[in-house]
Parts: C-alpha cells; structure tokens; sequence
C-alpha cells in the first residue's frame, strides 16, 4: 500500500508532489505520520513533505469534526438515543479517562485522527477543544515520523 501511495506522489509533476501528499495524508489510517514518510520516500524536501502532510491531515479532520458537530447537534435537539459501537464505547472511555487532550495525542496509536476527533465531537467536546490539540497532535506525529524517516534515509546512504 505505501508503494502503491508513493508512487500516486511520485506521479504528480515535481513542483506539484506537496498535493499528493496532502491527499494521501488526508486518507485515514494514513494521516500525518504515515503521509509525511511518503512524501519523504517520495523525494520531497522533508519540511515540504512534512508540512504537506499535516496540512493535508489537518484539512480532513477538520471535515470529521464540523460533520461531526452538526450531527451531535441534530440528534441532540432531536433527543433520539442512539447506542454506541463498541469501539465508540472505547473511545468514549479513553476521552472520560484522559480527556480531549489525551486522546488527542494518544489516540493515533489506535485510531485515525478523523475518527477520534469525529468522537470526541460525538461525546461532547468543545469543538474548539478538540481542533486545537488535534492540531497540536497531527503536528506532533507528522514532524517525528518525517523526521525518522529523513534520518533514516540519510542513515542508509
């Protein structure tokens, strides 16, 4: 699957690679970390790939959340229950534990920022809360894991 993603990077026009990376890394599961080594395998210059990266990542998460948020206010309003999956109920018990924050941080070990961001929105959570370290979270991985995988390379030469 990387090969495959690297090479969709690969294929855009030089100056223009920055946006393929912007658009695998707004895929979930790929996310900042996974689209910022791509973008570094890829050729880029590792801030670009990097950048790239969270941007792409930050943009897609922002889309979970504002759907997110206006879902949580139409069933709010329309006081219908709902009962939670089981992986929501697991979220939902790592965000009691360790708050927006936490699970922020923590939670792309796990699941995909799109996803817990989307829950946390789901469960209550200031909006604004859960942008801010979300951001701060998709910065976090994507500037290790492109940092790694720059080192890595240089490393291997």
């Amino acid at each position: 699957m990387i090969d495959a993603l690297q090479d969709f990077t690969s294929s855009f026009p030089a100056l223009l690679q920055w946006v393929g990376v912007m658009l695998v890394a707004a895929i979930p599961f790929v996310d900042s970390y996974l689209g910022s080594v791509i973008g570094v395998l890829a050729g880029l210059n590792p801030v670009v790939a990097i950048a790239a990266a969270i941007v792409g990542n930050v943009l897609a998460m922002l889309v979970f959340v504002f759907a997110a948020h206006r879902v949580r206010s139409g069933v709010v309003n329309s006081k219908t229950p709902k009962e939670e999956s089981a992986r929501s109920r697991k979220v939902r018990a790592w965000f009691d534990k360790y708050g927006v924050a936490g699970v922020s941080l923590v939670g792309p070990v796990v699941l995909p920022s799109q996803f817990t961001s989307a829950a946390m929105v789901s469960f209550g959570a200031s909006k604004n809360a859960v942008i801010l370290w979300q951001v701060i979270a998709i910065t976090i991985w994507g500037v290790v894991f492109g940092t790694l995988a720059t080192v890595g390379i240089t490393l291997s030469r």
